[in-house]
């Protein structure tokens, strides 16, 4: 009994001591909130951007002069709420950059400011996608008919 007892004790002491480090995964450029306040609007340009914040995370679908750059940290939840993962950061910074390379606007969205964001509820018609559905309709058909016929 004493012996059990001394053992519970032990490792009542050793998991009391323990310190419990908060878990973090950052995803994309750490402290982007701080970085962004060293770039300035009709000063810097692209190389400037570089130096401070590497390679953009994603550059514009029709532009190469819109640069976009990305950070989020996850971090456990507590007890409370089972662990689960759950948003410390979300920041994004959008950079305009003008024909010259020359920094012509900067826009910073934190996790509250993302929240005021409006999105459209209507949806855009995609043709290729008619094309798609049209296409494997048909093929399904097409299928079907020659397993009839054999």
């Amino acid at each position: 009994m004493k012996k059990s007892f001394l053992y519970f004790l032990i490792l009542l002491f050793s998991t009391i001591a323990c310190q419990r480090n908060e878990v973090i995964k950052t995803h994309g450029i750490a402290y982007l909130d701080k970085r962004e306040k060293l770039l300035i609007v009709n000063q810097s340009n692209k190389n400037d951007v570089i130096k401070v914040l590497g390679q953009p995370a994603t550059k514009g679908l029709k532009d190469d002069n819109l640069w976009i750059y990305i950070e989020r940290t996850q971090t456990r939840g507590k007890l409370l709420k089972l662990g689960r993962n759950y948003l410390k950061k979300n920041n994004v910074l959008i950079l305009e950059f003008s024909n010259l390379g020359i920094l012509e606007s900067k826009e910073f969205y934190d996790k509250e400011k993302m929240k005021k964001v409006k999105f459209t509820k209507a949806t855009t018609e995609n043709e290729i996608m008619k094309e798609n559905f049209i296409y494997s309709f048909l093929s399904s058909i097409r299928q079907k008919m020659r397993v009839k016929q054999k």
